[in-house]
C-alpha cells in the first residue's frame, strides 16, 4: 500500500488524504469542484500548522505531507496506480452506488475499494462491481487526524484478506481499528443516532430545554460533548440520513427520526453547517470567516 486516492475534499475526504499524507503515503485528492479542492487542501495546510504550533509535527512533517498530496477533478487519472480507493462523497446510496461501478470500471484489478460511508450498506456497495471481495467499509471519525477510532466493515463478501491488510493500514495511520459486521448502522452509529435521536424526543416532549439536556449527559455521565450539541456538529440532514437507514433496515419504530429533527432539516437548519441547529452559530461563523479559520 503506498498509491491512495481520497474520493471527495470535503470534511471528512480532506480529513483522510490529511492522516494518509502524514503517514507517507501518496495520496490524490479528487472532487469535482476545483474550489472545493482548494478549500481541502486550505483545511488541511491550516491543521497542519496548528499541529505544528503545538509541537505535535515539525515543519518538515507539515511540508512533506502537503507534497505528498495532488488534486484532480479527473477520477479516471486520479485513480491511476491506485492500491486503494477511500470514497468520502455525501451519505447517499445513489451517489455512492454510482461511483462506486465507475471505480470498478477504470480502477486496476487489484485496486481495493473502501467507503467512509457511516451507515449504508458495505455489501450493497460492493454488489454493484465485479470485485466484491474488495470491497470494504473504511469509517473514520470526525474530526479524522484527532480522533483514534476507524471502524473497519467487512460486507459479506469481503475477503479476509482485504479485511486483513486495511486493519494493517489502519495501524499504521495510528489509528485504532475495530472490526465490525456489515448490519445497518455498524457499530458506532448503531448506538449513538438511536441516543441522539431520544435526546431530540425528550426536547420535542417538552422534559427540558437543549443546555438542560446536554449538561445532564455531560456532567452526569461523562460524555465530552452533550448529544444535541454533538448532533449538531455531525449535521443534523447526515443524523436524519443515518436514522433512515436504520428504520429501512430494521423496521423498526424504535429507529424512526423525531418529527422535531425531520422538521428542522426541512426548515435547514442543520446545526453547525448552516450557522443554527439545536444551537446558534452565526456569529461564530461570521468570527471565523473574517479571521480565516473556518473551514
Amino acid at each position: 500500500m503506498k498509491h491512495i486516492t481520497v474520493i471527495g475534499a470535503g470534511t471528512m475526504g480532506n480529513g483522510i488524504a490529511h492522516v494518509f499524507a502524514q503517514h507517507g503515503y501518496l495520496v490524490r485528492l479528487t472532487d469535482i469542484s476545483e474550489a472545493v479542492l482548494q478549500k481541502g487542501i486550505a483545511t488541511i495546510t491550516k491543521n497542519l500548522d496548528r499541529m505544528a504550533a503545538k509541537g505535535s509535527l515539525s515543519p518538515e512533517g507539515v511540508k512533506h505531507t502537503l507534497q505528498n498530496i495532488q488534486t484532480f477533478t479527473d477520477l479516471k487519472q486520479a485513480v491511476q496506480k491506485a492500491d486503494m480507493v477511500v470514497e468520502a462523497a455525501s451519505e447517499s446510496l445513489e451517489t455512492k452506488l454510482r461511483i462506486f461501478r465507475e471505480l470498478d470500471a477504470i480502477c486496476d484489478k487489484s485496486t481495493l475499494l473502501a467507503t467512509n460511508t457511516s451507515s449504508i450498506s458495505i455489501t450493497q456497495l460492493a454488489a454493484g462491481t465485479k470485485r466484491p471481495g474488495q470491497v470494504i467499509g473504511m469509517h473514520f471519525m470526525n474530526p479524522v487526524p484527532i480522533m483514534p477510532l476507524v471502524e473497519i466493515i467487512r460486507g459479506y463478501s469481503t475477503s479476509a484478506g482485504v479485511t486483513a491488510i486495511v486493519v494493517e493500514t489502519a495501524e499504521k495511520l495510528g489509528k485504532t481499528p475495530v472490526t465490525v459486521n456489515d448490519y445497518p448502522g455498524f457499530v458506532a452509529n448503531r448506538i449513538l443516532m438511536p441516543m441522539i435521536n431520544e435526546a431530540i424526543e425528550t426536547l420535542h416532549h417538552g422534559v427540558a430545554g437543549v443546555a438542560e439536556i446536554d449538561t445532564v449527559m455531560k456532567l452526569g455521565m461523562a460524555h465530552p460533548m452533550g448529544p444535541l450539541q454533538l448532533a449538531d456538529f455531525i449535521g443534523l440532514d447526515v443524523c436524519l440520513s443515518i436514522l433512515n437507514v436504520l428504520f429501512d433496515g430494521f423496521k423498526n419504530p424504535k429507529y424512526a427520526p423525531s418529527p422535531l429533527l425531520v422538521n428542522m432539516v426541512t426548515a435547514g437548519k442543520l446545526g453547525v453547517k448552516s450557522g443554527e441547529g439545536f444551537y446558534d452559530y452565526s456569529e461564530t461563523r461570521k468570527a471565523e470567516k473574517v479571521s480565516g479559520q473556518f473551514s
